[in-house]
């Protein structure tokens, strides 16, 4: 899929081919989903290729029916069924009318897979995802290949419904609890099936092995028409079951959504009349819900922001690769908590040897340990093999001499966030290292600039933000310094690449770009709480944009003191529109518990109200602004809007995409947003504090009339 400048569509052509199937059986006609490109051009299915199948399995029906074809099976090209419906072809539909067709032509198609007068089968040899596994679910029947690690329905994040059979089906093929995890739950999650997932819960029939796979999902087949396989069905879950279902995971949307998006009440909605309502009466609602997201501004930031993603693999500003140097041995100074994830990513997706120093023995032991840890619970959970974590421990060692790091290419320190350590740990280490060796900070916030100004070599510094947890959060922001030179941006940006994260250049000033907006906004909010606004009504005032969690817990995510430290030296760096908050000073001081459990697993954390004790104890002035959720709100945009407009004036990022990049990759912020800048635009915040937009009409909107 892709978001780029609108292009003519990519094909997907329906191939189709007769086997003869064992024991006699008859012909099997084998239909091939190809857009006739290589595996880096995945099948995506637009208008053409839609009208195409269609006319395909007509032809096919009309075989059926005088007795030439006795079954007929769905299959891709090398690694894919078909990933989805091409989004680049939806984003530019112009009317509610066209994109109700554009529903309608995918159900005419789809539907034919279940209506065709002989059995169906799907032979899921790769990637299925949304319409692409929704040809699976119209067929009677789905083998899978063993290899297969991408098989969902990701539609409700990206502003949309699974809306070619898929909200009707699921439920009843696999249960209603189920199905809402497939819907909702994953989608949310980023998550995909694998084959043996799909098959446990029910969304495939048969897992088999990829060597031989189409072969064997022919006999297979073979097996089914014979009777010698008999594929069972569940029941329809009892009306209670369903409403329940429904029911808890509406609450749910309503604590983590709070009606920020549209997409996933959508798409409960579709799940929830899925048992009483018949396939036509189903799948016209779901071409009149796909028709109304559509013509959503939250469909198109979504669209937006997939590209965005999508096309970070190729960062912007970034130098030749040729000038990056080899990287064969990595050191990190530190055995922390954040040091040793550090170490763990670098050995597992580098496959180098990498070495810990800290200063005793104790720290190397512990951060060690924390590596060990960290791959056991790996192995346990089959997310690496015994073989794949042995190696990975025996790639990171540790020491408290310095002089370990002579032999490395690249030494990243991950030390305390202080200004004059990190001085000292550079200097220490251009005594040791060879001189060509790249050395990398880890700092999130402090200028790379003043931390390599004594050195003799400035120009071999380069800043390798990485966001915690560092093997889940997939942003870096690569920071060039004032003398960093294309050699070492270029090796930094090779070793993301490789490290398999997104990396963002930004420029070497305060914060960057992900924690000057996320420290702004909470010191807005705890701003708001100074001058009398109830911490509970700050804590909601975000919700209406859907983030994935609300402020407090943010704070208790960072640490109130990592928070209180980071906005204190971006005041100093950067003034008062950082604020000052004696509350949260004694917030620190006193160690106060920031937030109360989360009611259930996945439901945010609320501010404790003893937080407000604090902050009262701590107002210096009388409380004399009190503000309601909206006014909170409010506040927060407009900060952001007049960020921004600096960070882009000083040339933090090139263009507002990055922004919007770091905040979807760096602080989750949802597709549904754009990352930022989409929505300050369709709010209005961006031509009345900036004087312009900061995106182009309909770049990640509806394009205004």
């Amino acid at each position: 899929m892709s978001t780029s400048a609108p292009r003519p569509e990519r094909v997907t052509h329906a191939l189709v081919r007769d086997v003869p199937l064992p024991g006699g059986l008859g012909t099997l006609a084998l239909v091939t989903l190809d857009n006739g490109l290589d595996h880096t051009k995945p099948t995506t299915l637009g208008p053409q290729g839609i009208a195409e199948l269609t006319a395909v399995l007509r032809a096919q029906q009309v075989r059926a029916a005088a007795g030439e074809i006795a079954a007929l099976a769905v299959t891709g090209k090398p690694y894919y069924l078909a990933a989805g419906a091409d989004l680049t072809q939806v984003a530019t539909v112009a009317s509610r009318e066209e994109a109700l067709t554009l529903g309608r032509g995918g159900h005419e198609a789809y539907r034919l897979l279940g209506e065709l007068g002989v059995p169906t089968f799907a032979f899921v040899n790769g990637v299925a995802l949304g319409g692409g596994l929704e040809v699976a679910l119209n067929c009677d029947y789905r083998t899978a290949a063993a290899d297969v690690r991408a098989l969902a329905l990701p539609e409700t994040g990206l502003g949309l419904v699974p809306g070619w059979g898929g909200a009707y089906i699921v439920p009843r093929l696999v249960g209603i609890e189920k199905a809402l995890e497939v819907v909702l739950t994953r989608p949310a999650a980023n998550k995909p099936y694998t084959a043996r997932q799909a098959a446990e819960i029910g969304l495939v029939d048969v897992v088999l092995e990829p060597a031989d796979f189409l072969e064997e999902s022919v006999r297979w087949a073979a097996r089914v028409l014979s009777g010698e396989v008999s594929v069972e069905r569940r029941p329809l879950d009892d009306a209670g079951t369903w409403d329940a279902a429904v029911a808890a995971a509406r609450a749910r949307l309503d604590a983590v959504v709070h009606g920020s998006r549209p997409a996933p009440g959508r798409a409960l909605d579709l799940v929830a009349a899925a048992r009483d309502a018949d396939r036509d009466a189903a799948f016209a609602a779901e071409d009149e819900a796909l028709a109304d997201l559509i013509m959503s501004d939250e469909m198109r930031a979504s669209v937006y922001a997939f590209g965005l993603v999508q096309g970070g693999k190729r960062p912007t500003g970034a130098p030749d690769a040729s000038l990056a140097r080899p990287v064969t041995r990595v050191g990190v100074v530190g055995a922390g908590l954040m040091a040793a994830q550090i170490a763990l990513l670098f050995a597992q997706r580098l496959g180098v040897p990498v070495v810990m120093r800290d200063l005793d023995e104790d720290r190397v032991a512990q951060g060690l340990g924390n590596v060990r840890s960290t791959v056991e619970r790996l192995v346990s959970s089959g997310r690496m093999t015994s073989d794949a974590g042995a190696r990975v421990v025996a790639q990171v060692t540790g020491s408290t001499d310095i002089g370990v790091f002579a032999a490395c290419d690249l030494v990243i320190e991950a030390v305390t966030e202080v200004l004059g350590l990190k001085k000292r740990v550079l200097a220490e280490l251009e005594g040791v290292v060879a001189p060509d060796t790249v050395l990398a900070t880890n700092t999130s916030a402090l200028s790379v600039t003043r931390m390599a100004a004594d050195l003799q070599h400035p120009e071999r510094v380069v800043g390798l933000h990485f966001f915690n947890p560092v093997a889940a959060m997939p942003l870096v922001e690569v920071v060039q310094a004032e003398h960093t030179s294309d050699e070492a941006l270029a090796t930094a940006f090779a070793v993301v690449a490789k490290l398999r994260k997104t990396a963002v250049l930004v420029k070497d000033r305060p914060g960057f770009v992900v924690n000057r907006l996320l420290v702004l906004l909470l010191g807005i909010i705890v701003d708001a709480v100074e001058h009398g606004t109830p911490v509970e009504v700050a804590d909601r005032a975000l919700d209406p944009l859907g983030l994935p969690m609300p402020p407090f817990e943010l704070f208790d995510l960072v640490g109130p003191a990592v928070g209180l430290h980071v906005l204190t030296s971006l005041r100093e760096d950067l003034g008062e529109r950082f604020p000052r908050s004696p509350g949260l000073e004694k917030l620190v001081a006193d160690g106060t518990t920031v937030v109360t459990p989360a009611p259930a697993k996945g439901l945010p954390k609320r501010v404790d109200p003893a937080v407000q004790d604090v902050f009262d104890a701590a107002r210096e002035t009388a409380a004399d602004a009190p503000l309601d959720e909206a006014g909170v709100l409010d506040a927060v945009l407009t900060a952001l809007t007049v960020e921004i407009g600096h960070m882009l004036d000083e040339g933090v990022v090139t263009t507002p995409q990055q922004i919007d990049l770091c905040m979807i990759l760096g602080a989750g912020w949802g597709f549904h947003l754009g990352g930022i800048t989409p929505y300050l635009d369709r709010r209005g915040y961006s031509e009345r504090l900036l004087g312009r937009r900061l995106l182009p009409d309909g770049l990640a909107n509806v394009p205004t009339p």
